[in-house]
């Protein structure tokens, strides 16, 4: 039978160990040993210990493979080390590429032959296989809710939350790739003809948004604060509340408003303003809800602290210490393995038992890799016109606006403090313990000259002809990317050595910060876009007030007075979206979903080209931002990727399409 119905039919009616690292264990057994229906499901500590492993089966992005991928946009390239990774050959326009056709072999948290649906192994969990597995269990569970007798009101109402919530966002994750999906809301029987057809996408969004909105009639404001989750105290951080499903809630009826949902696959890019407003509002509704509850203070969740002294302290990724640093959304070092997250991040998974799987899966592909630095041959770096266009100044201006200030005789002067922040750019300090043996050079006695190892690499050289853009081993586009990594993980900084400082890197599926920025589009979408005035009866906030909460939370001035009408008001939040959320894995789903992945300037992918005036000496004691230069333009490393309407949806294996007749696949494919 093939692979997809043993998957759709051949779950067990098991009570299985999760294996979240933050909770306690459920059940006293043997993992592989059976256990009763009435057993598995009487009691709300075995019918957790079922839900957990759903949460087990998240896939962790950053750690999927040796060199993994998820940032497929105009936003990324790869050097050619990484030619078998999907950032390569999407590029191509290879998109069969996802499941591993066409040279991918690696790289993905999308899909891997062979997976293990208990294992806490960070490459046995995936989106396709698990998400199958996954709807079923949920929908054995809610279908077994009638045996949970030993509990009470509010545990059964968390179960059932749960429950619903996981079966929609499996849905969720499946759809925002491959289009309308059959929605599976039933225990299927390996009897069972398969005739489910396939809905469109904003039918399927439709469907997912109920389950999602009918889960957060149900789940908890906060565990730690709800009887549910008073055996795991302090331990509940990963769990989904009700805040998580009204985001997801809105983010799916935000996604059947989209361009695309509406419009489908078109080419020119004359729809790309073009939403259902009647879903926008309703999208607007329920994300407000959930900005109304994290604002309220009934939820765990808070936008995390930019706090930082200096453009310096910035770059090198230093806040005062507390428990909501923004850094530790993303990453944690020197405590122990902690998961980051922080206050802001609203869903992920379980970390993995390989505490120290960054420093191989994803830490060292982010910086130059002469003489090993960053310990790997394979990178991956931001693109120049990326960089222009989400990066814009201090005073929130775009850098094409004649008022910006913007000068290119001083490309990353005054530029929105996030570029400092995310990006590693021309004269920076690279190797912050530089006085190291590896870094110095030495005259003998006998007046030989020696260097170390790293000599010559501790400043930044990204200029046109520098040493960190030579021979494969540096940067094709002048920059590279430290948001999610700091570039202090590097050979001399050690800030990822393995065990020695608990290096730890996670990428949350949805974030704070992402669920103010999807209620401004939401709010503009539900005015035709031409407006940034409208609120939601569940919030007080404008869609302006909320893109303006996220600049002030990083220190940029509101948006402008110009780019309130029209669709520029649009445009600013499209901008602010890129910047925000920029190399977390969004970028190519927003250019999808606004109809604009198949058109320029978003098909290219270029490297900025300049000439330093000061020499090397200046960089070392000036602020490189300050630095004059000549000749700061773009140029295309790649041409074109030239896509078309079919590149707007994942294809199907042919093996899933195959399996009867109304399982069709996508067009073009």
């Amino acid at each position: 039978m093939n692979k997809f119905k043993n998957i759709l039919f051949g779950l067990s009616v098991v009570a299985t160990i999760g294996g979240m690292s933050s909770c306690t264990d459920y059940l006293d057994k043997e993992p592989d040993s059976d256990v009763s229906e009435n057993m598995a499901f009487r009691n709300f500590k075995n019918f957790q210990g079922f839900v957990e492993e759903i949460y087990n089966n998240i896939p962790h992005k950053e750690v999927q493979y040796w060199e993994t991928t998820f940032n497929w946009g105009e936003d990324e390239i790869t050097n050619s080390n990484m030619y078998h990774c999907l950032t390569n050959t999407m590029d191509n326009g290879n998109f069969r590429a996802w499941f591993g056709d066409g040279g991918c072999w690696g790289g993905s948290y999308l899909y891997k032959s062979g997976e293990n649906h208990t294992s806490k192994n960070r490459m046995d969990h995936h989106i396709w296989q698990n998400a199958f597995y996954c709807i079923r269990k949920a929908n054995i569970g809610l279908q077994n809710l009638d045996l949970l007798i030993d509990a009470n009101q509010e545990e059964k109402d968390a179960i059932k939350g749960e429950l619903l919530f996981f079966r929609a966002w499996w849905h969720e994750e499946l759809m925002i790739y491959l289009g309308g999906i059959p929605y599976i809301d039933a225990v299927l029987s390996a009897d069972d003809n398969l005739t489910i057809s396939r809905p469109t996408f904003q039918e399927c969004a439709k469907r997912a948004a109920k389950d999602f909105g009918e889960a957060a009639k149900y789940l908890p404001n906060d565990w730690d604060k709800s009887g549910a989750g008073i055996a795991t105290i302090g331990k509940n951080n990963i769990r989904v509340t009700k805040a998580t499903a009204l985001a997801y809630q809105g983010k799916m009826l935000l996604w059947a408003a989209s361009p695309l949902s509406e419009n489908g696959p078109s080419l020119g890019g004359g729809k790309t303003y073009s939403y259902n407003t009647e879903l926008a509002k309703e999208a607007a509704e329920a994300l407000g809800s959930a900005i109304s509850l994290i604002e309220s203070g009934q939820t765990p969740y808070a936008l995390a602290n930019y706090n930082y002294a200096s453009e310096k302290d910035l770059f090198d990724h230093k806040q005062p210490t507390s428990d909501n640093n923004y850094d530790d959304i993303f990453y944690t070092t020197g405590q122990g393995f902690k998961q980051p997250g922080a206050k802001e991040a609203m869903m992920r998974g379980t970390p993995f038992e390989q505490a120290n799987s960054a420093r191989w899966g994803f830490s060292t592909t982010w910086g130059p890799q002469h003489n090993s630095l960053c310990h790997n041959s394979e990178i991956a770096m931001p693109t120049a016109n990326y960089i222009d266009y989400a990066y814009g100044m201090k005073n929130g201006l775009p850098l094409d606006d004649p008022d910006s200030g913007w000068d290119p005789e001083y490309p990353f002067k005054d530029r929105d403090p996030r570029f400092y922040h995310d990006i590693v750019f021309d004269g920076e300090q690279y190797i912050v313990n530089n006085t190291a043996a590896e870094c110095q050079k030495k005259v003998e006695p006998d007046g030989k000259v020696t260097e170390g190892k790293f000599y010559g690499y501790d400043y930044t050289t990204l200029y046109t002809g520098g040493k960190m853009r030579a021979n494969g081993e540096g940067s094709m586009t002048g920059f590279f990317e430290q948001k999610l990594v700091p570039h202090q993980c590097n050979a001399v900084d050690k800030w990822d050595d393995e065990w020695n400082t608990g290096f730890a890197v996670y990428l949350p599926y949805m974030r704070v910060a992402d669920v103010y920025l999807m209620y401004a589009e939401a709010g503009s979408a539900a005015t035709g876009c031409a407006a940034s005035n409208f609120s939601s009866a569940s919030c007080n906030l404008t869609a302006l007030d909320a893109i303006n909460k996220i600049r002030a939370r990083v220190g940029v001035d509101e948006v402008s007075g110009k780019y309130l009408s029209g669709t520029d008001f649009m445009d600013c939040v499209r901008r602010e979206r890129a910047c925000e959320l920029a190399f977390e894995g969004f970028r190519f789903n927003d250019l999808q979903r606004w109809l604009l992945l198949t058109e320029a300037p978003y098909t290219l992918k270029t490297s900025a080209e300049f000439t330093r005036t000061e020499d090397d000496e200046w960089y070392k004691k000036n602020n490189p931002s300050e630095a004059k230069v000549i000749g700061y333009r773009t140029d295309n490393i790649l041409k074109e990727r030239h896509y078309i309407e079919k590149h707007y949806w994942f294809p199907f294996r042919n093996d899933e399409v195959y399996i009867y007749p109304d399982f069709y696949q996508n067009p073009g494919w």
